[in-house]
């Protein structure tokens, strides 16, 4: 028999659950473990150290199912005894209701000598875990497997976090139970030895020493048992879903099984820096699954879903051979969309305020049902903090009677509960982290900033968000086929819908539109800006076609966001960002050859730290495992483009263009020469694929968005699902009449403009200023469009201690893929919204706006 088929059939596996006992009437926990343990029997029930916990324990299993089905069943069996008894169970790392008196500790010698050595340890310990047990045939080896296994124990705390409340109050950590835990003098990583001989001196030294009484108070996260030939897993908390449970345990059981074979094959132990593991290890218990986790290859953050989905990816030979991997995957999947046990709790909390209400559901999860969250209040009467807040036209939160709307009532009752000194505190821990993690970007010449980002986050709903998938989807398709036809045949000029004008003389036509190959998708990213004046109208703004900006910072938003205010969760919660890295990486790879050899060596092309948004190019780059590259890192040939390193050539198949055409145009390559025009060749034969492409600004300036509801109706036969705001070319001689007798009442926008730039608000304009844009519009008609002044919705801000509404419009992500002869339009849910300064409707972030985290709810 091979050593893996060996190891295989010898991995057994069990679990231990730790549980809270709770007075149903209180949803308090109760000292009553020895009335529960008097109708039970048998060895699977035990008491712990305090009198309001109990313990079970499966027997031995083959398979996640065995152990799936024992969990449930001891837990059946538990709540069918307490529940004549008026108690409940609660599986979690805490229960939000509890009382330290110190009194209530369970019976035995042992115990007694606990309370009377640890003292306040011992009070606190109204904690509960779940702990694994596999196979390992000696002790030698379980040394090594616990050495081997532990960089990836805080993955697996996250995944169970369950204890968001302690002693009535939100912590701000996923897991408070570990920090609870942390404090025994043998609690936390495991230390990094080799033999048993060496595991079990220490443990006697530790004996002699006083601080332990014997082998059964080692609390490392993980460690030989003390008591059967298994490792035991130890750092996770207990689990209200018993999916959860098996989740984890699959995983360990993996994990061991891979370090069982690296062991047999005298792979070399890694090393790892104690210190690190603990700051992990901490992060791990702040966050849960709804922020960063340190990466355990070294010590950079990373999204939960890149990293369980790589740890589930790297497992997945053992899991296989384990008859595993399936059910691994699909429960990884289900743990990553649900978010954790500390998440779904906050959620619950959010409805009403009630604590109870939260034991309520940890009561009916830990039995495998569920509760449906309560309705919200169709109105939720206006809170303190918004009593000087003065709503003018349509808020997108609050009525114009003062009235928060439905939507926005959970995070209306989190935000009041906080009060203005909780949010105060949460900005300064939102500056904090952004500093932490260089969320910076810089306007010209001025130096670096903190990007500038508000607490409270924008809620789309669902039936929103269907509607603006729909017509952007629609738009972009038009646009694309716009660009392919006036490089190619110019139908749409021929017959009349678009003046030659439009096209010729657009600020962003360039010969370098040509020399993308007809089948090439130019739109690989586009960034639509759209506003609404009312609940049920949302309008297009702006196309922005070359290089849209903004997908990383919303992605970063999220995370800032939700470190701040950790209790800040919608009931029915928002579309993940996680997976927007991937999504962003398979459109660009669609628009290369598959078959062909290199076909992933992708790189971000971008201007350098010189540029205001590379704080973007350098996060998306990271979260799609591609490099940033500037034109001095390339060399273009007549066998294609490459990438200089040192550690050669690299061949590129595509580079996500996110430098200014004309910067790139002006740039030198590797060889100090001008690259553009070389690159544009190796565009056009196809040896590289350049996206976004030459030459998209042609459709998207402001005098060409004017014509985007003919090119829908033209192209695709459709009516426009999305309006444009009325616009008014000034090219066109009757249009200019009436926009010049209208300057007091339109907008004034320089066709080339961007950024807020030269725009001219009529009717807050000085007469002066109206006069001068009047003689522009004059000299040069062409280069001016005018629009009809449209009210920006507002949005609750937080700025200078006070809310307040401002302005917001919303940039929305769509990506295009290649598919056969045609496209696949992608829209993320990774939207923006920007928010423009106190009595202001310019929202760019140049002109001293700011931004919002978006939640596109489910």
């Amino acid at each position: 028999m091979s050593t893996a088929a060996r190891v295989t059939r010898e991995l057994q596996i069990g679990a231990e659950e730790e549980f809270h006992v709770v007075d149903l009437e209180s949803r308090r926990t109760t000292p009553e473990v020895d009335t529960l343990l008097s109708q039970l029997d048998g060895e699977e029930f035990a008491p712990e150290l305090q009198r309001s916990l109990v313990e079970t324990n499966t027997p031995v299993c083959d398979t996640l199912d065995d152990l799936r089905a024992h969990l449930q069943r001891l837990r059946g069996r538990l709540a069918s005894a307490a529940g004549p008894l008026g108690l409940g169970v609660v599986a979690a790392g805490t229960v939000p209701l509890v009382d330290l008196d110190g009194g209530d500790i369970s019976a035995g010698a042992r115990f007694a000598h606990m309370q009377h050595e640890y003292q306040v340890l011992v009070n606190e310990q109204h904690i509960c875990g779940a702990q694994i047990h596999v196979d390992v045939p000696d002790r030698d080896e379980a040394v090594q497997v616990v050495r081997r296994v532990a960089p990836h124990l805080p993955t697996l705390l996250a995944i169970s976090a369950s204890s968001p409340y302690w002693r009535g109050s939100d912590t701000g950590y996923a897991s408070y139970r570990d920090l609870i835990w942390a404090r025994w003098p043998t609690a936390g990583p495991p230390p990094m030895m080799e033999t048993g001989a060496d595991y079990d001196g220490m443990i006697q030294d530790l004996i002699d020493s006083g601080t332990i009484s014997d082998p059964g108070m080692v609390y490392f996260d993980v460690r030989p048992s003390a008591h059967v030939p298994t490792v035991e897993l130890r750092i996770c908390d207990a689990c209200p879903e018993v999916d959860f449970v098996v989740l984890i345990a699959g995983l360990f059981r993996a994990l061991v099984r891979r370090a069982r074979l690296e062991c047999a094959q005298g792979a070399p132990l890694p090393e790892i820096r104690h210190e690190l593991l603990r700051a992990a290890t901490w992060r791990a218990a702040r966050s849960g699954l709804e922020g960063d986790l340190v990466n355990p290859a070294g010590s950079a953050l990373m999204s939960p879903v890149l990293l369980i989905g790589q740890l589930v990816d790297s497992l997945r030979p053992h899991l296989e051979a384990l008859g595993d991997f399936e059910q691994v995957l699909e429960l990884s999947q289900m743990a990553l969309g649900r978010g954790s046990a500390a998440a779904r709790q906050r959620r619950r909390f959010g409805l009403r305020g009630e604590l109870t209400d939260v034991v309520d559901g940890l009561l009916a999860a830990t039995q495998g049902s569920s509760l449906p969250f309560d309705k919200a209040p169709s109105i939720v009467r206006a809170p303190k903090l918004l009593d000087d807040y003065e709503v003018a036209g349509f808020d997108e939160a609050v009525s114009e009677e003062g009235n928060v709307l439905p939507q926005y009532g959970w995070m209306f009752r989190t935000l009041s509960r906080m009060g203005i000194n909780g949010m105060k505190a949460a900005e300064k821990a939102l500056h904090t982290e952004q500093r932490a993690r260089g969320v910076t970007f810089r306007v010209d010449d001025e130096p670096e900033r903190l990007f500038p980002l508000d607490l409270l986050p924008r809620i789309i709903t669902a039936d929103d968000w269907a509607g603006l998938t729909a017509g952007l989807t629609q738009r972009v398709r038009a646009l694309e086929a716009f660009l392919r036809d006036v490089y190619g045949e110019r139908h749409i000029i021929a017959d009349g819908v678009v003046p030659a004008s439009v096209v010729d003389d657009a600020p962003g036509r360039t010969h370098l539109g040509k020399l993308v190959p007809d089948d090439a998708v130019r739109i690989a990213v586009a960034g639509i800006d759209l506003v609404r004046d009312r609940p049920d109208h949302w309008m297009v703004l702006e196309d922005n076609l070359r290089v849209p900006s903004g997908m990383a910072y919303s992605i970063m938003s999220r995370r800032l966001i939700r470190s701040a205010m950790p209790d800040l969760e919608p009931p029915t919660g928002v579309v993940p960002l996680e997976d927007v890295p991937r999504r962003l990486r398979s459109a660009l790879l669609s628009a290369v050859d598959q078959d062909r050899a290199g076909y992933d060596e992708v790189a971000l092309l971008s201007a350098g730290t010189v540029d205001s948004a590379f704080f973007e190019h350098k996060l998306l780059a990271d979260r799609m495992g591609v490099p940033v590259v500037t034109p001095r890192d390339l060399q273009v040939t007549d066998d294609g483009v490459f990438l200089i390193g040192e550690g050669g050539r690299t061949r590129l198949s595509a580079l996500y263009r996110r430098i200014d055409e004309l910067e790139l145009m002006e740039s030198a390559g590797a060889d100090l020469r001008p690259i553009g025009r070389a690159l544009g060749n190796a565009v056009r034969r196809g040896n590289v694929a350049l996206l976004n492409g030459f030459g998209n600004g042609v459709a998207d300036d402001k005098l060409t968005y004017a014509y985007v509801p003919e090119m829908i109706h033209y192209y695709l036969d459709e009516k426009p699902i999305l309006d444009n705001v009325p616009t008014y070319p000034c090219v066109d001689s009757e249009r200019r009449a009436e926009v010049l007798d209208r300057l007091d009442e339109l907008v004034l926008k320089p066709v080339n403009g961007y950024g807020g730039k030269g725009i001219v608000i009529g009717p807050h304009a000085s007469q002066q200023e109206r006069d001068e844009v009047a003689a522009a519009i004059r000299a040069e008609p062409a280069m001016w469009v005018a629009q009809d002044m449209v009210s920006l919705s507002t949005h609750p801000t937080f700025t200078k201690g006070h809310l307040e509404p401002r302005a917001v419009d919303l940039r929305v992500f769509a990506l295009q893929s290649r598919r056969g002869s045609g496209t696949d339009v992608d829209v993320l849910p990774a939207a923006l919204t920007r928010v423009a300064p106190a009595h202001s409707m310019i929202v760019n972030s140049s002109r001293g706006g700011g931004a919002k985290d978006t939640w596109v709810l489910k």
